[in-house]
Parts: structure tokens; sequence; C-alpha cells
């Protein structure tokens, strides 16, 4: 297996030295002409004017109220998907197949002046499967984001967006990163409750940006991510960045972030065994729902420093959960944990045709002495995750966006019972076709 993949980087390492013309239109560009690089670093990741013209309602910053609308030229719709190989090991386990990596629908435009819409559509699709039995789908339908923006209400100061968003506090886009197969490990992590930090939310936001590079987000929100709300309480965020020198820290200037999440949710209470001695002491006899749902915060920082085609990213974040949801520790304690990542991510050749990545990646869940764990539960140590990657841009890109994308992760972490604690280290390693259009 392994040499399989070292000969598909010397086959990725070959487009490198033939020389091609540097010309990117994804779908909102090729609405106006422009480079890809007019708003992206590489795609999916934008650069400042690229975010400013999403902040902008994608209306063109400068140029809001002429804009042509939906209605008076083609919609801006793109399409995206990634096939290869995907190898994985796990000691004793090794797999490897060529997999289809799903399928992203996104339309979006001007409806009228200053009010635009976002609609991005994952479909379900049932063959080929997920898995080799056949038993489920590749992939489920869904709507990761569909929101009207209402732009400039006070101009460049209050944009308010209501829908389905990904919301101001990811203070850097999971949505937009450049790796496909790891995840920033703290978006994915859900402690004892149902929250998931990387969800998209549904909602109403209000965004500005200011020109001494003060930006905020405030949003009042579900906090369910895609299911229904299931209780009267609301979330509440707010979230704000500065950027030193000019841009939008994206791909210039130095930028600084802070984020605040309370929320609420309610929690299966799990019932312990209190009857006379002899009887199992750490048992549960059964849960039960709680009526009244319970608090939970998110909070943290986050840095982006440039110095010309590098870009160092890094965030810091602590969660705090009700202790009704921590049945670990007999719902005596709150659940707290802590998270973070560190990524950097290089621009080289022409128009930024190669990227080359590293990321770090940790979340530290709450610790519990394994003399005081549950019989039949276990708990998760420290999560620990390396990864790199490399993308080659092929072709003019008048019409598609193509990129050669090769990515290997290491991860490790433990699994901590009654009985035993079992250490995990797992290789993923992949070679992707990943195209837009």
């Amino acid at each position: 297996m392994k040499k399989i993949f070292i000969i598909l980087l010397v086959l990725i390492a070959l487009p490198l030295v033939i020389p091609t013309s540097g010309q990117a239109i994804p779908a909102f560009a090729r609405k106006y002409g422009f480079n890809c690089q007019m708003c992206h670093t590489a795609y999916p990741k934008l650069n400042d004017w690229g975010q400013r013209y999403r902040d902008n309602g994608y209306q063109l910053p400068g140029q809001a109220g002429k804009e042509k609308t939906m209605f008076d030229s083609n919609t801006p719709i793109a399409l995206r998907t990634s096939v290869g190989f995907n190898g994985y090991n796990a000691n004793p386990v090794t797999t490897g197949s060529f997999d289809l990596m799903g399928l992203d629908l996104l339309a979006a435009g001007v409806m009228h002046k200053n009010v635009s819409v976002l609609l991005i559509y994952t479909p379900r699709i049932d063959e080929p499967s997920a898995d080799a039995a056949g038993a489920e789908p590749l992939q489920l339908g869904a709507l990761e984001s569909a929101n009207i923006v209402f732009s400039n209400i006070i101009p460049n100061a209050l944009n308010v967006r209501v829908g389905r968003f990904e919301p101001a506090y990811h203070l850097f886009s999971s949505k937009r990163s450049f790796y496909l197969n790891e995840p920033y490990e703290i978006y994915d992590f859900k402690s004892n409750g149902s929250f998931g930090f990387g969800d998209n939310q549904t909602g109403i936001e209000a965004t500005g940006h200011f020109r001494m590079g003060f930006k905020y987000g405030l949003g009042v929100v579900n906090g369910t991510g895609a299911t229904a709300e299931n209780n009267k309480s609301k979330d509440v965020y707010l979230a704000l960045s500065q950027t030193f020198g000019p841009g939008d820290g994206q791909s210039a200037g130095q930028r600084v972030g802070v984020f605040a999440y309370y929320g609420n949710q309610p929690y299966t209470i799990a019932a312990w065994d209190t009857s006379a001695a002899g009887t199992e002491p750490d048992s549960i006899t059964g849960f039960t729902w709680s009526e009244k749902a319970k608090p939970l915060y998110r909070y943290g920082v986050s840095g982006s420093l440039n110095w010309k085609t590098l870009n160092l990213t890094a965030m810091y974040v602590r969660g705090l959960d009700d202790k009704a949801g921590n049945f670990l520790d007999r719902a005596t304690t709150d659940y707290e944990f802590q998270g973070g990542l560190v990524e950097l991510d290089y621009g080289g050749l022409w128009n930024n045709r190669l990227i080359a990545s590293a990321l770090y990646n940790w979340v530290a869940p709450q610790s519990y002495d394994a003399a005081k764990i549950p019989v039949a539960y276990t708990t998760l140590d420290k999560i620990s995750a390396y990864s790199a990657l490399l993308r080659y841009y092929l072709g003019d890109w008048s019409a598609v966006n193509v990129a050669l994308h090769a990515e290997y992760t290491y991860r490790a972490y433990d699994m901590k019972s009654k009985k035993e604690t079992t250490s995990f280290k797992e290789h993923y390693y992949s070679m992707l076709v990943d195209f837009g259009f």
C-alpha cells in the first residue's frame, strides 16, 4: 500500500515541471470575467478580496446597487466533487479503495440591491455506496446552507444574514479548508451533549466591518445544527476581530480575534444505582430526559499572520457543559475540555498554483480516574492529529477548477475504560482529483 502511495506522489509531482498558464474562473468569477485569484488564494480558500465580497452579500465592494441581479444574468451555479484513492492503516487493519467523495451544489447571487441569497445542497447519493456491503448511501441529502443576506443596512457596518449559515464564531472556515479528509478536530468534537461547534446553524446573524480593520459578528441561533429546536431557549454568540496593516487577515495583514458562545441544551440524565451494599456501585439503571435545558459555553482566541505567500493560523478553544450531562462523573462536576489548531499554508509557483500545508490538531477532553469510570463506559483522552498536503492546480481555469491533491494524517488517541486503556494510532492517506465548475 505504501508503494502505491509513493508512486502516486511521483505522479502528482510530474506536472510541477510542466509550464501552464495561470487563469482560474470559478462560478462567481465567471459572472465578471475575473481571474480566480481575485477572490481565492487558491480555491476553496478565500483571500482578502473574496472575504470582503462574501461579507458584502456577493456584491463587489464599492459597487453595491450596480450589480446585475440573478434575473438579469445567469445565476452563478457551481458543483464540486473529488475522486481518487483513500488509504487507512491502524495495525493490524489496512484498507484502501478508489472513492468518490460526494457532490456539493452551490448557487448564489443578488436578487435585488443589497439583497442576496446563498444555497449549498448536498444531494442524497445511493450509488455508489459508502461501504462495501452497500448498506449505506455515499451521502445523505442535506441543506448545508440556505440563507438570505440583507447588506449595507448601515453601509459596511450592518449586514444581516437569516437562515442556515456558517456562523461568525467559526474564526476559520472549516468549509473552505484545503484539507478534504482531516477536519479541524475541535470543530468535530462533541462532548457529552449534542452541540457541534463545527455545525452550520439556523437563526439570524448581524455582521459588520470598519475601515480601521475591526469586524464583528453577533448571532441568535437554535444551536442544534441541522435538527429542529426542541426547547424554547436560544443560543447567542459574539465574535470580534482586529486586523493590523492592509488587508483582511486572510492573505494580507495580521489579524487577531476572540469569540464567546452561550447556549442551552437538554440532556439525558443518568439514574445511578443507590441500593444496598453488595450491588454494583457504579451501574446506571436508566436515563431520563431533562425537561429544562442546561447551559453550555464555548470561547476562544485566534490569530492569522501573513508574510508574502505564507499564512500561519492558530486557534484555541475552551468548552464547558453543565454537569447534568456528565454521567461519567455521576453528574457532580461540569464537563470541561480544550483544543485548538495550528496551520501553516504556502502558495507557490505562478498564481499560487502549488499549495503546501501542514496542520496540527488537538483536543483534550476532561480526564477521569479509570477506577471511577462506570462499567461498560469509556472516556477519550487527548486527540493529536498531524497532517500535511500538497495541491497542484491544472489547466488555464477558464471554466473549471481542477486540483491534484495529496494528503496524509497521523492521528493518535487513547480510549480509557474501567478495565483497560487502549491506544490507537491511525494513518490516513489520499490521492485525489478535486474539481469544481
